[in-house]
């Protein structure tokens, strides 16, 4: 069952995200539940599986030919924050 949820954000913000959506082809709604549905799985310490979409991005991103192990990418991302955070 599906219920409806209100957040308060700055303008902004808003129109920034729902233009991401947009050239994703997803809604925002869609966007947010995907995200808060990987959040609660690292919670439970799971590593979250990556959709389809993702898996792709992350594929051509990377340059290598074929996309990377859901780990590889778990790795690099915490590697990338560690580093922002020193």
């Amino acid at each position: 069952m599906q219920t409806k949820l209100t957040l308060r954000l700055d303008k902004t913000l808003i129109r920034k995200a729902k233009i991401w959506a947009k050239k994703r082809d997803i809604s925002l709604s869609q966007a947010v539940a995907e995200f808060f549905s990987q959040v609660a799985e690292e919670e439970k310490g799971k590593t979250p599986e990556l959709s389809p979409w993702t898996r792709r991005l992350s594929g051509a991103a990377s340059g290598k030919g074929k996309p990377p192990t859901d780990e590889e990418i778990r790795r690099e991302r915490l590697e990338a924050l560690e580093a922002k955070h020193r």
